[in-house]
């Protein structure tokens, strides 16, 4: 079985600040049939969040498939608020990376 890494078919996979206690993380598709294989592999969960992140269930604030925009969408919370002595990135724009080379199934 061949497979392709998300950052190969995602058009943009992203994190930012949610406020001053949360990381907001984005992977858009550029087309609905991209976006609907990710899905169908149920390879981006819930539960795959917790495994790349090492962070419990309860650390994830919202997760959502959303349709309208071919996006999958998540938020986490934060160990310590944006900015606070040992925060290694103040506007969580480099939380992403675990999410690159995830494999999707052909």
């Amino acid at each position: 079985m061949s497979a392709r890494k998300l950052s190969e078919l995602a058009k943009t996979v992203r994190s930012k600040n949610a406020g001053v206690d949360k990381i907001t993380f984005d992977v858009i598709f550029a087309q609905r049939d991209t976006y609907e294989r990710v899905k169908r592999a149920r390879v981006l969960t819930r539960e795959t969040v917790a495994r790349l992140y090492g962070i419990p269930f309860d650390r994830i604030t919202d997760f959502v498939e959303f349709d309208p925009a071919n996006a999958i969408k998540f938020t986490i919370l934060r160990m310590e608020p944006s900015g606070s002595a040992g925060d290694p990135d103040i506007f969580g724009s480099q939380h992403y990376a675990p999410l690159l080379d995830l494999e999707v199934p052909d």
